[in-house]
């Protein structure tokens, strides 16, 4: 369905909504309630990710490493690092003789169960509301979590399970914190307050791989699990007490705020929320767009979330120390360069000079290119350890850029039903999650870097198709089906 003859006047209509929203009254961003809860909203995918990532670190010193080098005859491609004369690694807790299938299969596990509830966690956060989906999702990961050492005692296949239920918790974060942003995020502020939000996920990761390295070296893995399971309780008790499902709802927020995020969402937001367009969703090119674009992006996000600690200690030979800090550096930049595209991506908008489908594109292009040829790079460096480590950064740190441009596209053609898309479109990014790691590990059963290169290819590879599919396809403007129905009876959009 086209709601306007021409992409001119598509623009036009965006245009007049944004001087609209340039004439409400304007509420100052610090000390704002809407900026609070974009530091907490951040704060929660902090635990989100550090819960999901701490583990691609603990599985190094989980394993039994006399058996290892029994069943891998190449050991480590490149020398090992020395590592520093602080004090002796404690081996206390248990280790297990899981071979790479098995290491494949418990690091990808967690998405089996994510992808459970993309879907039904849009759906429900914009039913019952998303503050609580959210909170109660991370604190059933949180106890999951806290759980781990002793389902890894059990078995595998214990271990297993409880990453599955630790991703049906997680699976909801994601799609209700889209379903609350859709109601307190004005249409010029997007890009700031959700790369604000979710910079809490690089965070999360940056922080949680050198740490969780560190705790394995003076306590034992057994720590990692519980350290940042307690770090997620404290985070759940501030949800409760100071988070709200919108700023109607908001028992502090100032009138002044709450009429200037009002005003300037009236025109977008759907007065239907009982009656989906499912057949306009499903059939939508431009959500097609963002599916393919997401799915593309995270085969090598994914790929390098749940294995670049294990790159770097069997290839580059660092320690569990050392890879811990490594491997949160291709993440530090991401978080920087994400926090400042979004700076750059709503300047762009706010001055007018560049229509939000052309912003949107051209991020994604940068970030999702730019990875894919330094990732491409990183496989022919060699033992270059400086080499290695600056290609993967960099390649990281560009895919920062696509945090602006189809990451937040949900919210650019159907704010009403933002949840909902983004439910739809992770499920399809967390296939990616359940296959990556299984096909890399199959790949690299001799751990060469020639095997290592071919997973690099093929993530470069998906990743420019997806970029490509989603300049192609993309859009930038609210779809008809997605529009409120006083909005088109006034003639402000017409189909």
């Amino acid at each position: 369905m086209q709601w306007f003859s021409s992409e001119k006047l598509t623009d036009r209509a965006s245009l007049d909504d944004s001087h609209c929203c340039r004439f409400c009254p304007s509420a100052p961003a610090c000390g704002s309630s809407r900026y609070a809860l974009a530091l907490l909203s951040s704060y929660g995918f902090f635990v989100v990710y550090s819960l999901r990532v701490n583990l691609s670190v603990a599985m190094v010193d989980m394993l039994n490493n006399t058996h290892q080098s029994n069943t891998n005859h190449s050991g480590t491609v490149c020398p090992r690092h020395s590592n520093p004369a602080v004090r002796k690694h404690n081996h206390t807790a248990s280790v297990y003789n899981w071979d790479s299938e098995t290491q494949g299969w418990i690091l990808g596990s967690f998405f089996y169960g994510y992808i459970l509830t993309q879907v039904p966690g849009g759906y429900l956060a914009g039913r019952f509301g998303p503050k609580w989906l959210m909170g109660f999702g991370i604190l059933g990961t949180v106890i999951f979590t806290l759980l781990t050492p002793v389902a890894a005692d059990l078995g595998a296949g214990y271990l297993i399970a409880v990453r599955v239920l630790e991703g049906i918790g997680e699976g909801v974060t994601f799609p209700a914190m889209y379903t609350m942003w859709a109601a307190w995020a004005p249409p010029l502020e997007r890009s700031r307050l959700l790369t604000i939000s979710y910079i809490g996920a690089q965070l999360g990761t940056v922080i949680s791989l050198p740490v969780s390295g560190e705790i394995i070296f003076y306590l034992d893995w057994t720590y990692v699990f519980y350290i940042f399971g307690a770090v997620g309780l404290v985070w759940f008790v501030l949800w409760a007490f100071f988070v709200f499902d919108s700023p109607n709802t908001h028992p502090r927020i100032s009138e002044q705020e709450r009429l200037y995020i009002t005003s300037s969402l009236k025109n977008e937001l759907s007065t239907s929320a009982s009656n989906i367009p499912w057949r306009s969703i499903v059939t939508s090119m431009p959500l097609l767009a963002i599916v393919v674009a997401h799915f593309s992006y995270n085969w090598t996000f994914y790929t390098l979330l749940t294995l670049l600690p294990t790159y770097m200690s069997d290839i580059l030979g660092f320690s569990i120390q050392q890879n811990g800090f490594l491997s949160a550096l291709p993440y530090l930049g991401c978080a920087v360069v994400a926090v400042l595209s979004g700076q750059i991506a709503d300047y762009l908008r706010e001055t007018r000079k560049y229509r939000t489908v052309i912003v949107r594109k051209s991020f994604t292009l940068i970030g999702m290119i730019g990875p894919a040829v330094f990732l491409v790079a990183a496989g022919y460096t060699g033992c270059d350890y400086t080499l290695a480590v600056t290609f993967l950064t960099i390649s990281s740190s560009l895919g920062g850029v696509s945090a602006s441009g189809f990451n937040i596209n949900h919210l650019d053609i159907a704010p009403s039903y933002a949840g909902i898309l983004l439910g739809i479109t992770n499920t399809f990014a967390t296939i990616p999650g359940m296959v990556g790691p299984v096909i890399a590990r199959a790949l690299t059963q001799q751990n060469t870097i020639e095997e290592w290169q071919i997973v690099f290819y093929i993530a470069a590879a998906i990743d420019v198709f997806g970029a490509i599919f989603y300049a192609v396809f993309g859009k930038g403007t609210v779809q008809s089906w997605a529009m409120c129905s006083s909005c088109i009876h006034h003639g402000r959009i017409s189909v």
